[in-house]
């Protein structure tokens, strides 16, 4: 018996339940009172729902067949419309094993920088290891090694449960802090590739009167308060200023929008006459170090035994980070400028 005659003959019975009874040729009695009948309909009714949904579950599967429409994407020629294909992720990803050649890269790189700095005291070498930082984390590796972009991945990763970086991303965040607790903004004298660019064109440097330079050098925390606020939002509506609005990864990776070319290219002309402006009063990251270098318990230091009080060293420094005589650390670049003016560290004065 198919399950199609089972719902026939329960529907017959549901049909029969609900009709009165009728005997023919037969009259109740005078004053009869039938005893009252309890109805099936609602039992049956419930069987009847019970072999619909047996029915539709025996039926097999409807097949819908499928075809791949084409072989390959769709070009920007088939598309039309003006349509440009975007371009690919640039630069492209490496080898794990490489990412930590360039962490190892950055740490030896400030350990040289330290040594160049608070030892050698050298100028000159200093602005060799400039110009081969500027080559490698700027121009070679295209601004990827920085630690500046990295803070946003290290808040939103601190913020959001999901979003997880790589440890390489986490130690060049936190290699120069650490550096900076003990000897200084060590990363801002001769590492970073967008302080490289920008001492490389220092040509003559005017002095920012210091009520101006402080109140500028404020900036810097707002742009940071930004970037925290603007990363820390919904993965949709999240955005990463600090990279979008990086006026020089654009010269290292030689494209981008034309404006942010442009703003470039304006932190450059004016780098020729107020010493590294985009370090001073723009760099978020450079506000974490300048903190952290107040901590520090070695930094550059203008011979205070020996000290001449001839101001040179005032003159020399085009940041700013010299006062009364004596280095403040926290605004310090790591130039080796105020070494090279000294007569003492040039032998001149005995």
């Amino acid at each position: 018996m198919s399950v199609l005659d089972a719902l026939v003959g329960q529907l017959g019975k549901l049909r029969a339940a609900c009709l009165p009874a009728q005997v023919a040729g037969c009259q109740p009695a005078a004053g009869f009172q039938p005893a009252p009948r309890t109805s099936r309909f609602p039992q049956i009714l419930g069987r009847a729902c019970v072999i619909l949904a047996l029915l539709a579950g025996s039926a097999p599967a409807q097949v819908i067949p499928y075809q791949r429409p084409v072989d390959t994407a769709p070009q920007a020629d088939s598309i039309g419309g003006g349509y440009k294909v975007p371009p690919v992720q640039k630069p492209l990803p490496r080898d794990y094993w490489l990412q930590v050649l360039d962490v190892v890269a950055l740490a030896a790189a400030m350990g040289v920088s330290v040594w160049l700095v608070l030892k050698r005291r050298s100028r000159r070498w200093l602005t060799a290891l400039t110009i081969g930082s500027l080559a490698y984390f700027g121009f070679y590796r295209q601004g990827c090694i920085c630690p500046i972009g990295s803070l946003q991945n290290v808040v939103v990763a601190l913020a959001d449960p999901k979003y997880s970086i790589p440890m390489v991303v986490t130690a060049t965040f936190v290699l120069p802090l650490v550096v900076a607790l003990y000897f200084g903004r060590a990363f801002c004298g001769g590492v970073c590739a967008l302080g490289a660019i920008q001492e490389l064109v220092v040509l003559k440097p005017v002095q920012v009167p210091r009520r101006l330079d402080r109140a500028l050098g404020l900036l810097k925390y707002v742009y940071l308060g930004l970037a925290i606020l603007f990363a820390v939002k919904p993965a949709l509506t999240r955005d990463f200023l600090i990279c979008r609005f990086d006026p020089f990864v654009g010269f290292f990776r030689r494209t981008g929008a034309p404006y942010m070319l442009v703003l470039g290219g304006a932190f450059l002309v004016a780098g020729m006459f107020i010493g590294r402006p985009y370090c001073r009063y723009l760099c978020p990251y450079g506000g974490l170090l300048a903190w952290c270098t107040r901590l520090a318990r070695r930094g550059v230091t203008i011979t205070p035994n020996k000290e001449l009080d001839c101001g040179l060293c005032a003159e020399a420094c085009p940041y700013g980070a010299i006062e009364q005589m004596r280095a403040v650390r926290r605004n310090c670049l790591y130039c080796a400028r105020c070494y090279a003016s000294c007569p003492r560290e040039r032998g001149v004065a005995s």
